[in-house]
């Protein structure tokens, strides 16, 4: 056969160590899947809705150190499907390259079928829109994607490929791809840092996204510099897993609605450091801490790309490079010996983090209290798994109790946008294979994306899903009860859901259910020793539990 722009664009895909391709099938790219069957180290998911497609892409490219996941979907109501998707690798610095099949080039204008402008569709969702129109850019197109989905502060590239353009003959070499630069520290930046660490009584360091992107030996130095250093490490909103919850140098989570206690003693730092935080509203506490637009203590800002440093704050100290580099070279100076006055707020914070993860709740005579389950996990989620959640409630019970290490992965929605958990969770369970994967999800998010369990089912992978039903969309009642105290709620919250267990045993998953406290333990050492198929566990919880958190220092949910 004649080399076609559909094996060129195949032959690139491989170049590029691209290794899964998550989809929904369409005719606007049938020359490329066609030429896939060519390229067995390409393993095509077929999902069952563009959204799913896009989440186990997004997560996909948050598990394999900076180098983008794919998802490959078709024009018009496939790629709306899966904006969603964009819009979480967007605001998450994730990297993503979306493939989009587009109408032929002869019709492009005409209002053909499906037809839409992606430049303009997708200008607020990616970092840009590249469209192959001449067979001979094709692999150039795909090297300058995963270039720029990968490089500066990643996240998603849309390639659009027209139907006709796949068996034109293709001529020109595989573009390979392109040395991703690291940016490096300045000396005298690593300098001034060391000095304001020297001299803070009180630091508090924020570690979150770029440090996800180090691996495991980024990590591993990280909890170096905080013992050598004697440095509180707080991870961020959505990023638990970057230091160890039980490690005496663990100063708290940094995410929505901190706990009051906590959130007090962190506003007594004398020195903020963002390490691989670019920050957003949910980790400044609604820009609030640190104020913006001028923080209310010195503030410094390590953050692979410069344009996004000082952005909405003022910085005192912006360094615009790899923060495992900087790492290193704080590591490769001499510690300063720690005053007793350091040691003591070091302990101070790690001691109110410890009193919150204290097991205990108010009990809720209308289900179970998710608290219970979220503590129980810790004696069931085995400590390289990876863990997803979608947005509701229940997640902060997670957040809570569940006490995070860094060998386990944690993926979920930067934007709360619920769906996610699901899909994530599928994509956590091919790319790791022989590890486990959890999702923590709500009865609102479940059945948004929860089909994906048949993708689950199909590629033989087997996550355990946690299923938190409280019979409604429990944040939002929550905020009504919060601005409008004491009006009803209900016709806009509650929901009429099905039976949970019949349906995971419907997909041909184990369908277990939890509906008393006392049924935790054992519901769940049943749930991990299935290996062979997918598990939802239900977990009829509580509707209550908001006002219980309010009466309790519980924190509010997220």
């Amino acid at each position: 056969m004649t080399r076609t722009v559909g094996h060129l664009l195949a032959e690139s895909l491989a170049a590029h160590d691209v290794d899964l391709i998550y989809c929904v099938p369409g005719e606007s790219y049938l020359g490329l899947t066609d030429a896939l069957t060519e390229f067995p180290q390409i393993r095509l998911v077929v999902c069952r809705h563009e959204g799913g497609a896009g989440f186990m892409a997004a997560a996909d490219g948050r598990m394999r150190d900076g180098r983008a996941g794919v998802a490959l979907v078709s024009r018009g109501p496939g790629v709306t499907n899966a904006m969603i998707s964009l819009h979480t690798a967007y605001h998450d610095a994730t990297p993503l390259v979306i493939l989009i099949g587009h109408v032929e080039r002869k019709d492009v204008g005409r209002l053909a079928l499906q037809e839409q402008n992606y430049s303009r569709l997708l200008s607020d969702v990616t970092k840009a829109v590249f469209e192959v129109i001449q067979p001979i850019q094709a692999s150039e197109v795909i090297a300058r994607a995963f270039h720029l989905a990968q490089t500066g502060t990643p996240g998603p590239v849309a390639v659009i490929l027209p139907e006709d353009i796949f068996d034109e003959p293709a001529e020109g070499p595989v573009v390979a791809p392109r040395i991703q630069p690291k940016p490096g520290p300045r000396a005298e930046d690593l300098d001034q840092l060391a000095d304001m660490i020297a001299n803070a009584e009180r630091p508090l360091v924020l570690v979150g996204g770029a440090m996800a992107a180090c691996g495991d030996q980024g990590l591993a130095d990280l909890k170096r510099l905080a013992e050598a250093w004697s440095l509180p490490i707080s991870p961020t909103h959505r990023r638990p897993h970057l230091f160890d919850a039980d490690h005496p140098n663990y100063g708290g989570y940094m995410g929505i609605r901190v706990p009051k206690p906590l959130l007090d003693e962190m506003k007594k730092s004398d020195l903020m450091i963002c390490l691989g935080e670019r920050l957003s509203d949910s980790i400044s506490q609604s820009y609030t801490f640190p104020a913006a637009p001028d923080p209310q203590l010195p503030l410094v800002q390590v953050w692979p790309d410069a344009n996004e440093i000082g952005r909405v704050w003022r910085v005192d100290l912006p360094i615009a490079a790899d923060p495992h580099a900087v790492i290193r070279g704080l590591l490769a100076r001499n510690a300063p010996e720690a005053s007793a006055g350091r040691k003591a707020w070091v302990k101070g914070l790690n001691t109110i983090h410890r009193g919150l993860l204290a097991p205990e709740w108010d009990a809720t005579p209308d289900g179970v209290n998710f608290a219970a389950v979220c503590a129980a996990m810790a004696r069931h989620i085995p400590a390289d798994a990876a863990v997803t959640s979608d947005a509701g409630n229940f997640s902060s019970f997670l957040h809570r109790y569940f006490p995070f290490k860094q060998t386990h992965m944690f993926l979920a929605s930067n934007v709360g946008a619920m769906g996610a958990a699901v899909p994530m969770a599928v994509a956590a369970a091919l790319r790791r294979p022989g590890k486990r994967a959890v999702a923590f999800v709500g009865d609102g998010g479940i059945l948004m994306t929860g089909n994906e369990i048949a993708t689950a089912m199909r590629e033989g992978v087997a996550p355990v899903i946690i299923l938190s039903d409280n019979s409604g969309y429990g944040t939002i009642g929550m905020h009504h009860e919060g601005r409008y105290p004491g009006r009803p709620y209900d016709q806009a919250t509650s929901l009429v859901n099905p039976d949970f267990v019949a349906w995971a045993r419907a997909f041909g998953a184990a369908g277990l259910s939890i509906t008393a406290e006392d049924q935790v333990e054992a519901v769940l050492a049943e749930a991990f020793a299935i290996t062979d198929r997918p598990v939802v566990v239900h977990v009829k919880s509580s509707a209550l539990q908001a006002s219980a958190w309010k009466k309790r220092t519980m924190p509010l949910p997220a």
